[in-house]
């Protein structure tokens, strides 16, 4: 498994000490260019870089088409990819790339370097998608995504993100040990197999921050359902951009935050 390695440790249990292999998750670097120039480094696990830096991208409203983009891969003295370069035309860089802001991604906090209150705030109109999921439908969405997870279950290291149409089917599952890169890694493969329209849903097995609902308003994706808790900032736009955002879903309970129009609340 590409992002996993094995380390060893001592571990104390009940007043005594083993020597101890644990599998765990890799964290590495990945340097995504531009036409052949540095536009951030991104702290994640090795694997579906490309995914990574479609996601990413067409979060930040960087690269307007990537279908005529074309990709170079570099890779460091682990066989891991170190630095993935996208090749484009000056006239398909949006304005996320004009803006020349500095991205800082790392896996715990997502993307910081902001210059300006207004860039938090997404430009599109709010979301007013009319579709309906049960509790019962994302108990189960839940599931599939914690069953999918294998290096979550080897390690105990990273996180989980999925995505589902509006049957509760599964449309793409990726891991990351950062909760924002593997939300960009579902919408980068999203992107790349023309699905990302079919999505409307996404389970996630962390806590919501801000930069989660927007990056799923950003896609479209108009609900989201987290094992923990949102932030009060992730509640008030999921609000303001018409998401329904549901927290604490796990042991077949959950509290949902924000338009609460697309549950079945009937008991």
């Amino acid at each position: 498994m590409t992002g996993v390695q094995e380390y060893e440790g001592y571990k104390y249990e009940k007043g005594s000490v083993a020597k101890v292999t644990d599998p765990l998750t890799v964290e590495s670097p990945l340097q995504i260019s531009i036409n052949g120039e540095s536009f951030t480094v991104v702290m994640q696990t090795p694997g579906d870089e490309k995914d990574l830096a479609i996601g990413l991208l067409y979060a930040e409203d960087v690269i307007k088409d990537f279908n005529s983009v074309q990709f170079e891969f570099t890779k460091d003295s682990r066989e891991f990819i170190q630095e993935i370069n996208l090749i484009t035309e000056a006239n398909n860089l949006g304005n996320g790339y004009m803006s020349s802001r500095s991205l800082l991604s790392v896996s715990s906090c997502g993307i910081c370097g902001k210059k300006e209150i207004e860039d938090l705030m997404p430009k599109e109109s709010k979301l007013m998608s009319e579709l309906y999921f049960s509790f019962d439908q994302l108990f189960s969405c839940h599931k599939n995504m914690q069953e999918g997870q294998l290096n979550f279950l080897k390690t105990g290291g990273c996180h989980g993100v999925a995505a589902f149409n509006k049957n509760g089917e599964i449309l793409s599952l990726k891991e990351d040990i950062g909760r924002h890169n593997a939300l960009d890694k579902v919408i980068g493969d999203l992107i790349q197999r023309n699905l990302l329209e079919s999505a409307k849903l996404i389970t996630f097995s962390g806590r919501t921050s801000y930069e989660i609902v927007s990056k799923a308003f950003r896609a479209k994706i108009p609900v989201i359902a987290a094992v923990s808790s949102p932030s009060s900032l992730a509640i008030d736009f999921a609000k303001e951009f018409g998401l329904t955002l549901i927290g604490f879903c796990r042991d077949n309970k959950g509290t949902c935050y924000s338009n609460p129009n697309r549950l079945n609340l009937t008991i």
